[in-house]
């Protein structure tokens, strides 16, 4: 199967195309967003010259199946599902942070930690931790929302003395990432999994808070297998995992963390193919359904997004 790596699409009502990392999003009349989640892959802020086949499909529609999930909590920006890989939503003002939560040392905060830094994010980590250990309260650890290039650790306190969210706003930010993990690590816990950390997006629409993009999908989130969890931690071994950490992993290996003057490493068929087979792994995991490969082209995409577009007149 091809990877939809890129799209032309002139879609009715059509003000404008952003082209982010791995998304192609289209403004509709300045009213609604049309969300093309592509096969392309990023790591370390990298876009990778190979895209993933089904990747999109599999981040967008686990994307869907959470955002319903907590659509109690607070209002999202979803509207309709036309295509597997599209969201069509509401236009949301988006706060210029990312809000990342993390009940577990691992990943970048594991790096951090093994560096030998005691706060992230101005939080105070515990002494004596080891990695992939859980934290006693699941914390807090915004970045900043980079255009291009790395996004950066930030406070909270420099949030808000930056103006970049008001106090209240922010506070209501906290609350609901909190109340959202919270949901999705219960979800995870019935399919046999670990919800390790995440990260959310939020906007302001009519001037309410929304959640915005992609939730709890391998590209934003990382889980363990519970099954094996205590064992491997009391033996310091490597915890068994489904996230987008194995494609850093694999990079770092073979020697790229996205410095300047690095090169990514060759992607063959057979990683490409691996790297499909572990995102359909986690879609199957995830929400306990099996993810059914289907044929799709622009074409057909294209001809979705029409249609629903039509309805929404």
């Amino acid at each position: 199967m091809k990877a939809i790596v890129e799209t032309g699409f002139n879609l009715p009502g059509q003000k404008g195309k952003y082209v982010g990392k791995v998304r192609d999003v289209y403004d509709i009349d300045g009213k609604y967003l049309v969300m093309v989640v592509t096969d392309r892959i990023s790591a370390f802020d990298v876009v990778l010259p190979e895209g993933i086949p089904y990747k999109g499909q599999v981040l967008n529609r686990i994307a869907a199946k959470f955002l319903d999930a907590t659509s109690d909590i607070l209002p999202n920006w979803k509207v309709a599902v036309p295509d597997p890989a599209v969201t069509i939503g509401y236009k949301c003002e988006p706060f210029k942070v990312e809000m990342v939560i993390r009940g577990y040392l691992a990943g970048h905060a594991w790096r951090e930690y093994k560096a030998g830094k005691r706060t992230l994010c101005g939080v105070p980590l515990p002494e004596g931790m080891v990695e992939n250990q859980k934290f006693p309260e699941p914390i807090i650890t915004p970045t900043s929302k980079a255009l291009e290039g790395h996004d950066e650790d930030i406070t909270k306190e420099e949030i808000i003395a930056s103006g970049l969210v008001g106090r209240e706003d922010y506070e209501m930010l906290e609350k609901y990432t909190r109340a959202i993990f919270q949901r999705g690590t219960e979800i995870a816990a019935e399919q046999g999994l670990i919800l390790v950390d995440t990260k959310y997006e939020f906007g302001k629409r009519d001037g309410r808070i929304y959640l915005m993009d992609e939730v709890h999908t391998p590209d934003s989130s990382r889980y363990f297998y519970a099954d094996g969890y205590e064992e491997r931690l009391a033996k310091g071994e490597r915890q068994r995992q489904l996230s987008k950490e194995f494609v850093r992993e694999w990079l770092m290996a073979n020697g790229f963390q996205g410095q300047e003057g690095q090169k990514v490493p060759e992607m063959t068929p057979a990683v490409v193919s691996g790297i499909t087979d572990r995102y359909i792994e986690l879609y199957d995991h995830i929400t306990g359904d099996r993810f059914e490969k289907t044929d799709y082209s622009e074409s057909t995409i294209e001809a979705n997004i029409k249609a629903c577009l039509d309805k929404l007149k």
